[in-house]
């Protein structure tokens, strides 16, 4: 009796390890101070949270990883903040079956579905769902042709590939294609390769602040042509850094970028509004970010899970966490800041197209284009 009290008393401990230092710190820190605003409770079961630094570093954070599972013994690990971090931590958490939700937007985390992915899920939009709406929106401002600069890691290259197939399908040229590293202080030879080969249009795929570097790079060589960024900038660090050379940038989003401007009837009006309001309440107007709201979409994963997974199992306990990866897969038409979930055994992220909007950037600030 006294072991099945201790058992019903367990706490549930949940692993985070995000990018709160390095290159990837202007979306780290705002998820981690999301992870602030998550419950205490979920069920009646107390929660706590284990958050860790990664430093913005795939080594860091698969250590992170394997230290949240043999010794803080997490029943969910939330993170990273990257995808090449993310990436780095499947091996761990598909060898321990112990579920994991990224934020980190990459489709790679979760495709192809396989005995590891099945461990994984994630919150941001894919690169295919939103690369459709840049190549869209090129095709109906009559581009033709377009030049690609990303990240020289898994998030550059999943981009290529798919806006290379939505380019297709839009019938749009890729006459030039560069890479840059996330620390380079420099991008001058390619952007002189991209301006050379005179493109309508250039896509940089990048995220955070050091994606405003090549862009920085373009209006001082005179580009005129329009220029396009991916979800990964939608935070208020890339305009500070990027000020006047990113004026005119159009970037699809997640609703909650422009929740206020969203009609009373959009889906995501409320669920997004509801996560910046408490944000900005802890942290001051016009805090919000984006990633913390991947973040806050991935602590409503979880508390939407639990409850369903306390039915069959208790906390620290490997059927529980199997329990737990089975909810989470089961979620249906749930409301997030970014979009609506509807997972299933084949689909570990669940949004559709009410989970993205196009934005331009003007007068530095988000302007929702309907």
């Amino acid at each position: 009796m006294l072991a099945a009290a201790g058992a019903a008393w367990a706490d549930i401990n949940v692993g985070v390890t995000v990018s709160a230092t390095g290159p990837a710190a202007s979306l780290g820190i705002p998820e981690k101070n999301t992870i602030a605003l998550m419950p205490q409770t979920i069920a009646g079961q107390k929660v706590n949270y284990i958050v860790l630094d990664d430093a913005s570093d795939t080594t860091k954070a698969a250590t992170n990883t394997r230290r949240l599972i043999t010794e803080d013994k997490v029943d969910v690990i939330l993170g990273s903040t990257t995808t090449p971090n993310s990436l780095a931590m499947i091996d761990a958490v598909a060898e321990a079956q112990v579920p994991m939700i990224s934020m980190a937007a990459s489709a790679r985390i979760i495709e192809p579905m396989d005995a590891k992915r099945r461990w994984v899920f994630k919150t941001p939009q894919n690169d295919i769902m939103m690369s459709l709406a840049i190549a869209a929106h090129m095709a109906d401002a009559g581009v033709k042709t377009v030049g690609f600069i990303g990240f020289a890691d898994a998030y550059g290259e999943g981009w290529f590939q798919e806006f290379s197939k939505a380019a297709g399908l839009k019938g749009l040229n890729i006459v030039a294609s560069e890479r840059y590293n996330r620390n380079d202080a420099s991008v001058t030879a390619q952007v002189l390769k991209l301006v050379g080969a005179k493109p309508d249009a250039i896509l940089i795929a990048g995220s955070g602040t050091p994606a405003a570097l090549p862009q920085t790079g373009l209006v001082e060589r005179n580009y005129t042509g329009k220029v396009y960024q991916t979800h990964g900038v939608a935070n208020n660090d890339f305009l500070r850094v990027g000020g006047k050379a990113v004026e005119g940038t159009y970037l699809p989003a997640g609703p909650v970028l422009v929740a206020a401007q969203l009609p009373a009837s959009h889906p995501l009006k409320k669920s997004a509004t509801e996560y910046i309001t408490k944000y900005e309440a802890a942290y001051g107007k016009g805090s919000v970010s984006t990633f913390g709201a991947h973040a806050w979409d991935a602590g409503l994963l979880m508390s939407a899970a639990v409850p369903v997974a306390l039915k069959k199992a208790q906390p620290g306990t490997p059927a529980f966490r199997a329990a737990l990866r089975d909810a989470l897969e089961q979620i249906k038409e749930l409301p997030g800041a970014h979009g609506i979930f509807n997972m299933s055994p084949g689909d570990h992220l669940g949004l559709d197209q009410r989970a993205r909007v196009m934005v331009k950037i003007e007068g530095g600030a988000w302007k929702y284009q309907p």
